[in-house]
């Protein structure tokens, strides 16, 4: 076990244990088709995401990240923004304390090593629920046109499921 230590424009002095391997020991059923590492490289959250927190995760997850210092959805790899302001989030109670910025702040987590019963389980069906935007996409575009649907298309990327793979 190992104890990660949060200081960032969002928490401070916030505390999180490492109980699993990183990438590893996933909940049954939780098979994200991409890594944290590979969307940032991809392109997501119009590359603003964790520009101001990079200190807690592995340095080689940034090394090929498309981020900028202003929001900038071109870096998305859709081009396009798929994004709900943070605080829609709020509103709706899909932030949880411990992860203020949301789902991928938690993927990110939960991809290190950290377990939280309760929340795990809360997320896990909540990327789940996404799976139904895959269903439509494979209904209604052609293989590999990813012009069609690319608000959808992104939106998927960044619950870490690769709509580029059909």
């Amino acid at each position: 076990m190992r104890w990660v230590e949060v200081n960032d424009r969002m928490q401070r002095g916030y505390r999180y244990v490492l109980s699993a391997p990183a990438g590893c020991d996933f909940h049954e059923g939780f098979r994200p088709e991409l890594t944290p590492a590979e969307m940032l490289a991809l392109g997501v959250f119009c590359g603003k995401y964790m520009t101001d927190c990079r200190d807690e995760f592995p340095a080689e997850w940034f090394e090929n990240a498309r981020l900028s210092a202003r929001r900038d959805c071109r870096l998305n790899f859709f081009g396009v923004d798929a994004s709900q302001k943070l605080s829609v989030w709020r509103e709706k109670g899909w932030i949880h304390p411990d992860d203020p910025r949301g789902w991928f702040q938690w993927y990110c987590r939960y991809f290190l090593g950290r377990r939280m019963q309760g929340e795990d389980e809360r997320q896990i069906g909540r990327w789940k629920a996404m799976k139904r935007h895959m269903a439509q996409l494979r209904r209604n575009c052609e293989p590999e046109d990813w012009q069609c649907r690319p608000r959808q298309r992104q939106a998927l990327l960044q619950w870490a499921y690769d709509s580029r793979s059909f």
